[in-house]
């Protein structure tokens, strides 16, 4: 993709970072964020993408809250927006947590809403974040688009408010998706907690391990916004997530393997319900069975770079300094001998 203007709100997180830089060199990017336009590391502690580094970025602070005219005149005749803000849901859900979570999703959606439906010449594409977690608990069947149950609980909630909104926004010239996205996969992000469990020999499965885990490349993610982007025939609700899910235990156990580590501890859920509140997050997290497939995606011809889990996980492992995951050299076989 080459000689676009994009919108990145929220876009100094892992996956706003990972789209800038796979378009920040040959295309304009404009990144909103909550943090100061100045700030140099997200919340994450990653340093953010620059200009000098050679990318063509321009950060613009602001509220997610209002439509304030040194962000919205950046959506004039620009290509494609991409909303990925929201309050991050790894906390525990409190009321006052709760109401933040609806309020940072639903507000920065219609302050977009509004600038866009304001703008002279809009934007050709709209995409805006959602999450695959809004199906129900499934072990019986994967969801989709079509036969796909909507789940209960605040994390469904969240998402339907999310995409009610989005779609309740009049913006009739701008075409738009909502990606319910499975989890993303890369050097990055949920990886990162993961591999701090396998440093401590607790790389085992979590609850029971056969509950279903989505998840997506990064790559994968990223090819399929620009491929959306050259389908103008397409809209609405497109589930994100590699055609092959499988199970918790798969996950842990092929992690363990590429990464070298013989020893994983398992966590059964009464010792997740109780490290989740020692350090402050919800154990739906990694205890719903979350079995989703891109039906629409595969049927309008888009194919998976990363379609198998082993694939996905040695191109992260083989990119992640070893420091990371502490991996240690093989045995030497001569060493072993006598």
């Amino acid at each position: 993709m080459r000689n676009k203007k994009i919108i990145l709100a929220g876009g100094t997180g892992f996956i706003g970072q990972a789209l800038a830089a796979r378009w920040g060199k040959d295309n304009q990017i404009v990144i909103l964020s909550r943090q100061n336009a100045k700030a140099q590391n997200n919340s994450y502690g990653k340093k953010l993408l620059k200009a000098s580094d050679g990318y063509h970025l321009t950060y613009w602070h602001w509220d997610g809250k209002q439509v304030e005219r040194h962000w919205a005149d950046e959506l004039e005749g620009c290509d494609l927006v991409v909303n990925l803000a929201g309050r991050s849901v790894n906390c525990r859900y409190t009321d006052r947590n709760k109401q933040e979570i609806f309020d940072s999703r639903t507000d920065a959606t219609k302050a977009i809403g509004q600038a866009i439906h304001e703008a002279t010449v809009p934007p050709r594409l709209w995409i805006n974040a959602a999450s695959a977690t809004i199906y129900r608990y499934a072990l019986d069947r994967p969801q989709d688009e079509y036969t796909g149950e909507i789940g209960e609980g605040f994390s469904v909630q969240v998402c339907q408010r999310w995409e009610n909104t989005f779609f309740e926004q009049r913006t009739p010239f701008t075409r738009k998706i909502a990606l319910r996205t499975a989890i993303t996969l890369g050097e990055e992000g949920v990886i990162v907690p993961y591999l701090n469990l396998l440093k401590f020999g607790l790389g085992g499965k979590q609850g029971s391990g056969r509950q279903m885990y989505s998840w997506v490349h990064i790559e994968d993610l990223t090819r399929a916004i620009e491929w959306l982007l050259d389908k103008p025939e397409l809209e609405g609700v497109f589930n994100l997530a590699a055609p092959n899910p499988v199970t918790n235990d798969y996950f842990m156990s092929t992690l363990r393997r590429l990464t070298h580590h013989r020893i994983g501890l398992p966590a059964p859920a009464w010792l997740l319900r109780l490290g989740a509140r020692l350090i402050g997050t919800e154990t739906e997290l990694v205890l719903k069975s979350r079995w989703v497939l891109p039906t629409k995606l595969l049927e309008a011809g888009f194919t998976f770079q990363y379609a198998k889990l082993d694939h996905a996980l040695e191109d992260i492992v083989g990119r992640t300094p070893r420091k990371k995951y502490r991996l240690r050299p093989a045995p030497d076989p001569n060493k072993m001998r006598g």
